[in-house]
């Protein structure tokens, strides 16, 4: 509020959200009709000023009233309720000039408190005219109203004049930049109206409270004023303290991306509604969520573009529910006083919208969702997030961006699928041991194995490969030379010519590799590693495939591993610059490379030189 130290905040958004130009004619009109008013308020105030020029210990009195205007706007009091706003106690002195010396320096004395720091702050001219005018009117209103009742010196009279003062001056504040803010934001005028209302109720309660003390100790002697000095000091110390205690705790329950509460807050907060849930006899559900490849988001576009996707993601949750991010890329809604069929709804709505948002995004993303209610079929207050979570895992076993509820027979099911997958997991991981066993024994080798298997995966991205698939890639890199663990190493290094008898034997490696791979189970990694030597013509080895029938990822292998060889220094071939390197492989496209994927390369490392092609991927 302005009077209270918040129009700094509320504006300050406003202008973040949409510059003044794009407000609209329904804005401008707002300003200039406000403005219009508060101009009238002013020329009207002086006029009667000047004509009824104050003696000079009225004027001392206003001058010293406008004095600590000043001073109270310039260092608001923190309130909890307004978040990182203050409460600025000037209108306690506007009020008071109001009561004591009339509505004319009331809204003289108004203007000037705000209009100083305006021009000191060198805001817009629009949001100058607009505060200051409010300020005016304020002032101005609350002047006339403080001296409705009778003049007599009784303490009651004495207290409605200032209760009606106070009313006047937070009453036409509120509402004036309520409907700025409104306006402005595209918001209902009475949501936001309700809204300031609420959180600064307790505000107007200190502004009357403090403004009756200074009228009577000003009546009785001025300098008694003074008095007020301690209370108000010692109310700016706690609020202040308190202020950066409450601060501290946010933060210490904030998650900083995303500002949803963290998993110590959600701790919390689910203790205290599974507490309410028994005492009351009431549902509380949980809806867990999982960002869909994210990793690949992360490997794609970068960390940056990860966290974006995380804190467009979390804005969404913020629409139901209260929202918390767990780690990583789990976040999670807790549902109060929502049956099982409710949250399943909400979490289907949530899902659907995310989905929806996505559209246009250069980097876009799904999640999948799983539900449990408590109480519930087979669930008890200290099993529910486990639920949630084995129905989340359900629902990424079923296909990814849908929903599950919990349910111990599906889950079940679902769960003997998870376990296949482990196994699956399990194998792979054994297969990047044997990657790790072929890069501890040459350097060279394992640098070359991990440089390919990087390429790898970057081309099977460029190529709208699946993210699994990608990820097989990168591995069948790391272990497309495995087979050479069989060979001897002299032979490997040798730097003269080789005979057919040892060539022979260095093309049996893809065989070798296949072999050991396939006895892991690892398909389809088993069957690129054993045909990336194979050759667009047919003439490759060892099973003479030719074109579409050599699979996507043994072509794919195949050209990354030609690029990063010629790129490369080895104990018999020195390196060849990339530009060279890409033109070879252009020249031997359609003999020995794929022509598609050879031309993904290039958009891949050279995108603004790659010719456009009429070719489509073929997967085989």
């Amino acid at each position: 509020m302005a009077a209270l130290g918040q129009l700094d905040e509320l504006t300050e958004d406003v202008e973040k959200q949409e510059p003044a130009p794009k407000r609209g004619l329904l804005l401008s009109v707002l300003v200039g009709v406000v403005g219009v008013a508060g101009s009238a308020a002013l020329v009207a105030s002086t006029v009667a000023v000047v004509v009824q020029v104050p003696a000079a210990g009225r004027a001392a009195g206003i001058a010293v009233l406008l004095g600590a205007a000043l001073l109270a706007e310039r260092y608001p009091v923190p309130m909890l309720a307004l978040g990182s706003g203050g409460v600025s106690l000037a209108a306690v002195f506007i009020v008071a000039v109001g009561y004591l010396y009339g509505w004319a320096p009331a809204a003289l004395v108004a203007c000037a408190t705000r209009g100083v720091f305006e021009v000191v702050q060198r805001r817009p001219l629009d949001r100058l005219v607009y505060n200051c005018s409010t300020y005016a009117l304020a002032g101005g209103v609350a002047g006339l109203a403080a001296t409705v009742a009778p003049q007599q010196r009784w303490v009651g009279w004495l207290i409605v004049d200032v209760l009606l003062g106070s009313t006047a001056f937070y009453v036409v504040d509120v509402v004036l930049i309520a409907t700025v803010i409104a306006v402005a934001t595209k918001e209902r005028v009475r949501a936001v109206l309700d809204g300031a209302v609420r959180s600064t109720a307790s505000v107007f309660a200190i502004m009357f409270t403090v403004s009756l003390m200074l009228d009577v100790l000003w009546q009785r002697q001025p300098v008694l004023s003074a008095a007020l000095l301690g209370p108000c000091l010692a109310i700016a110390l706690y609020q202040r303290s308190a202020s950066r205690e409450r601060r501290a705790m946010e933060l210490a329950l904030t998650d900083p991306l995303t500002e949803l509460g963290n998993y110590r807050a959600f701790q919390v907060r689910l203790e205290e509604l599974l507490n309410e849930a028994d005492e009351r006899r009431v549902p509380v559900s949980l809806c867990v969520l999982d960002l869909d490849d994210f990793k690949l988001i992360n490997d794609r576009h970068g960390h940056q573009a990860g966290d974006r996707a995380l804190a467009s993601i979390a804005a969404c949750l913020r629409q139901d529910g209260e929202a918390f991010r767990l780690g990583g890329d789990e976040l999670a809604l807790l549902l109060p006083d929502c049956s099982e069929e409710t949250a399943s709804q909400i979490a289907g709505r949530v899902v659907e919208r995310i989905a929806a948002g996505q559209s246009g995004r250069t980097v876009s993303t799904t999640v999948s969702a799983g539900v449990a209610t408590y109480p519930g079929t087979a669930v008890d207050r200290s099993q529910l997030v486990r639920a949630a979570d084995r129905a989340l895992y359900t629902a990424k076993a079923s296909g990814r961006n849908a929903v599950r509820v919990f349910r111990p027979d599906a889950v079940e099911f679902s769960e003997r699928r998870i376990a296949a997958q482990i196994d699956r997991r399990s194998r792979l991981a054994a297969a990047s041991c044997l990657a790790e066993a072929l890069e501890a024994r040459d350097a060279y080798t394992g640098d070359h194995s991990q440089a390919v298997a990087h390429l790898a995966f970057r081309l099977a991205l460029q190529l709208d490969l699946s993210s699994e698939d990608a990820e097989l890639l990168r591995l069948a890199g790391r272990v497309h030379d495995l087979g050479k663990l069989a060979i001897a190493e002299e032979l490997l290094r040798k730097q003269e010519a080789l005979t057919d008898h040892e060539r022979r034997t260095i093309q049996t490696h893809s065989e070798i590799g296949f072999r050991m791979l396939s006895a892991l189970g690892i398909e389809p990694v088993a069957r690129w590693v054993r045909h990336h030597h194979e050759r667009w013509d047919g003439t490759g080895y060892p099973d003479g495939l030719r074109g579409e029938e050599i699979p996507i990822g043994s072509r794919i292998l195949a050209v990354a591993d030609a690029y990063q060889a010629m790129t490369s220094t080895r104990t018999y071939q020195d390196s060849i610059p990339a530009e060279q390197a890409l033109a070879e492989l252009e020249r031997c496209a359609h003999t020995q490379f794929d022509p598609l994927v050879v031309h993904a390369l290039e958009h891949l490392l050279v995108p603004e030189q790659a010719p456009e092609r009429d070719e489509t991927v073929a997967v085989a």
